[in-house]
């Protein structure tokens, strides 16, 4: 089956089993033996090449600069003359599009009507979409390519790693206070939404911007994981964390928590829930070991990459 994802930006064509900044939309071609195609590629393509499924990922990014992307480049009946079958992906959380200007959020209910279905990235995006669109929804689960990390080392490391700055987009702030209980050094990306001032809080040391596999490996030193993100996606801060054996604290509703770190999810706003889980996970080492082993298991069992195949081969 031939397979093409249309995405934006510039990268065009198979993507390799090294790549090094294998992120989740990156996973999904590579192990679909898909290529990619980006939307203003598509004009140029039309008549030369033909697809038996079309995955469509529709930028989260909508705003004035981009509305040559949401008027022209867009262009599903274009892509529909392409491809047998055309689907959109999920890009953020299924609330985003509550955002954009009234016109463009009707512009994307009626992409979303011209799809033969709608992928997603957890249960309760596809009874979302499902109940908003009337159309039949897919979980496309999130990936790893383990090509480029399986070297690194998954042993024990020491402090805290934090899943995003301090914003309400990643909830660093909760992410933060969570992570004292520990009386660990604590870590943080640098993300697109960093804030002004956040170098200055106490006990918290920030990365710097870094492609997939180069995170991976600083992720491996860390002992604990704390995502208390209420913005949820693809979910692979959690994914990352049980494919290494670090225990996450995140909340219910994102599959790769719920699913891989079941001992250590709290439902959203559960503060309260969430410091007993950390000092647990501090205090208790038989408590630590079940949930580094569960999450391991968890990620074996449902999040390899010959059981997404399998999966997705079910979803086409």
């Amino acid at each position: 089956m031939k397979i093409a994802f249309f995405a934006e930006g510039q990268a065009f064509g198979k993507v390799p089993r090294d790549y090094i900044n294998m992120r989740t939309d990156m996973a999904w071609i590579c192990a679909a033996e898909a290529v990619r195609i980006p939307y203003y590629q598509t004009k140029n393509i039309v008549g030369k090449e033909e697809y038996d499924l079309g995955i469509c990922i529709i930028p989260k990014r909508l705003d004035l600069s981009h509305k040559n992307f949401a008027m022209e480049q867009s262009d599903i009946p274009r892509i529909k003359s392409m491809c047998k079958k055309v689907v959109s992906m999920q890009e953020g959380p299924h609330w985003f599009f509550q955002d954009y200007p009234l016109e463009q959020q009707i512009w994307f209910y009626n992409l979303l009507q011209e799809m033969d279905e709608v992928y997603v990235h957890n249960e309760m995006d596809a009874t979302y979409f499902q109940g908003l669109t009337g159309k039949r929804c897919k979980v496309m689960r999130t990936l790893l390519i383990e090509d480029s990390i399986k070297d690194i080392p998954k042993t024990e490391g020491s402090g805290v790693m934090i899943g995003g700055n301090f914003c309400h987009w990643y909830g660093g702030f909760d992410s933060y206070m969570i992570a004292q209980e520990f009386n660990e050094q604590v870590y943080i990306p640098t993300m697109g939404r960093k804030i002004a001032g956040e170098e200055q809080m106490e006990n918290l040391q920030h990365l710097p911007y870094l492609t997939w596999n180069n995170w991976m490996a600083e992720l491996s030193k860390r002992k604990y994981g704390v995502h208390l993100m209420r913005t949820q996606a693809a979910g692979t801060f959690a994914l990352n964390c049980a494919y290494l054996g670090i225990p996450c604290i995140g909340y219910k509703g994102l599959d790769t928590q719920e699913i891989c770190h079941p001992l250590t999810t709290v439902e959203i706003g559960d503060l309260e829930k969430a410091k007993e889980l950390a000092i647990k996970l501090k205090t208790v080492p038989s408590f630590y070991k079940l949930c580094s082993e569960t999450a391991v298991k968890r990620y074996n069992n449902e999040y390899k990459e010959e059981i997404w195949l399998e999966r997705f081969k079910l979803m086409i």
